[in-house]
């Protein structure tokens, strides 16, 4: 698997592909299409990231939100 930064410069890359005037279109469908899903992927890492940096820096500071599982018929008694 390649690496953040490598993945980030594959979706600049098809950014740019998807803007040139000069492809069929149903490449630069596919291309956007493979954009979106990898900009998903980053954003996923990136929110998990945020994560462990908010963890690092504020310690055990951070309050864990119970989950709402009563929306599912579930009692949270037990939690």
């Amino acid at each position: 698997m390649k690496n953040f930064e490598e993945r980030l410069e594959h979706l600049e890359k098809l950014g740019e592909q998807v803007r040139r005037s000069d492809i069929p279109l149903s490449d630069a469908i596919a291309a956007f299409e493979e954009g979106v899903k990898l900009a998903r992927t980053l954003e996923k890492e990136l929110e998990k990231i945020e994560s462990r940096i908010e963890i690092l820096v504020n310690g055990d500071d951070i309050r864990v939100e119970k989950p709402e599982l009563e929306l599912f018929g579930i009692p949270t008694s037990g939690f």
